[in-house]
């Protein structure tokens, strides 16, 4: 059903320019599904390269870096077909690289990897490109990095500092260029204070502890800068700390000067589509919505907090978060699982929004999408559904 309703969009929309909401009508249950959601191409590329590297290899050793993607059903099909994980998402080894042989395949899975991390695979006699799955969009952004360090600029990372991914950019781009992580707008205000020269350039290296590039000469190194971005954030919250820090360069160096570097076409276009299609759907009234994806999953979590500012929202990775008198979910807040009552009476009229994060396949949302009509008696009008 979700992947004839997916055509469907497509066929009439081959452009992208209509972000409605898709509106099925179940009984007295109408869901509003997101014009865009679930799995991206760098996803899909990416758990392809996977299975192919276990079909390739019978009998070997076969390792991922870390998970896949941040989706526990894929992790899962990935684990039950032999392979191993090497580290946690934090970046914590979970077996020892002395344990690995030049006969064992690793994954570089598609958050990419770290400079070094690349070296010691090499040094232990194993191809990292051989099964690499990094998105091309997450590449496009190291090499974006990369060409402004040539131009002498002072790359600036909008991302979270302990993520994969960041941890991945944050890596490549101090090869080329001094580099600092920002994760909010805050940081970039204070950020933004040091290249005003508001604060004495001492004190940058404690309030940016271990997010700055080794050898960062805050004195000069942020009189040129230019913004990237750890792909899966808010495209808004991105296009915000950009234009904010391009006002305190331009407010002390002029518009003119060649301080700041145009790096727009960094954000990926399934992290805005999906992002663009969740406003969308937030113009029409709904009593909630769900949000389906691994609740460690970034890109996931800010179509979370962009639904929670409009109305009541349920963060869910399996059908059995939805039960007959509550629904149990993950708070972005306080990072645990909570229970909220909920009762579904049938009969009465329900508006529900839908969404998924780039990392849930879209078997989760259909089986979602079917858990929510038995619970509202509505089960029955899914029976030969046409779209």
């Amino acid at each position: 059903m979700i992947s004839a309703i997916k055509e469907k969009r497509k066929a009439a929309d081959r452009m992208k320019k209509d972000y409605a909401p898709t509106e099925l009508v179940l009984g007295n249950l109408k869901v509003l599904l997101a014009r865009h959601f679930g799995f991206c191409y760098g996803v899909e590329n990416a758990i392809e390269i996977a299975f192919r590297a276990v079909a390739e290899n019978p009998g070997k050793r076969i390792f991922l870096l870390s998970e896949m993607i941040h989706n526990p059903g894929v992790n899962a099909d990935l684990q039950a077909a032999g392979v191993q994980f090497l580290m946690d998402t934090k970046g914590r080894m979970l077996m020892q690289w002395d344990d690995i042989t030049p006969a064992d395949v690793i994954i570089i899975p598609a958050f990419g990897t770290t400079v070094e991390i690349e070296d010691k695979i090499r040094s232990l006699g194993i191809d990292p490109e051989y099964y690499e799955t990094t998105c091309p969009f997450v590449e496009k952004v190291w090499n974006r990095a990369e060409k402004i360090g040539a131009e002498g600029y002072t790359v600036v990372i909008h991302g979270k500092p302990t993520h994969e991914e960041t941890r991945a950019t944050f890596s490549h781009s101090r090869t080329a260029a001094p580099s600092v992580v920002v994760e909010h707008l805050a940081d970039a205000v204070l950020l933004g204070k040091y290249i005003a020269g508001e604060l004495p350039p001492e004190g940058f290296y404690t309030d940016f502890s271990g997010r700055y590039s080794e050898g960062f000469d805050a004195a000069k190194d942020l009189q040129r800068i230019g913004v990237v971005n750890q792909t899966t954030m808010l495209a808004s919250d991105t296009q915000g700390i950009a234009d904010y820090l391009k006002g305190v360069v331009a407010a002390r160096y002029g518009t003119d000067a060649g301080h700041f570097a145009d790096t727009r076409d960094t954000l990926c276009y399934a992290t805005n589509d999906n992002q663009t299609a969740v406003a969308e759907m937030l113009v029409q009234p709904a009593d909630f919505a769900i949000v389906i994806g691994g609740y460690n999953s970034s890109n996931t979590s800010h179509l979370v907090e962009l639904c929670e500012e409009k109305l009541p929202t349920y963060f869910v990775n399996h059908t059995e978060c939805l039960r007959p008198d509550r629904i149990a979910h993950f708070d972005l807040h306080s990072k645990a699982i909570v229970e909220t009552s909920m009762a579904f009476p049938a009969g009465e009229p329900l508006t529900v929004m839908m969404t998924s994060g780039a990392s849930c396949p879209d078997a989760l949302v259909e089986q979602m999408l079917l858990k929510l009509a038995q619970l509202t008696g509505n089960a029955g009008a899914l029976e030969g559904f046409v779209f």
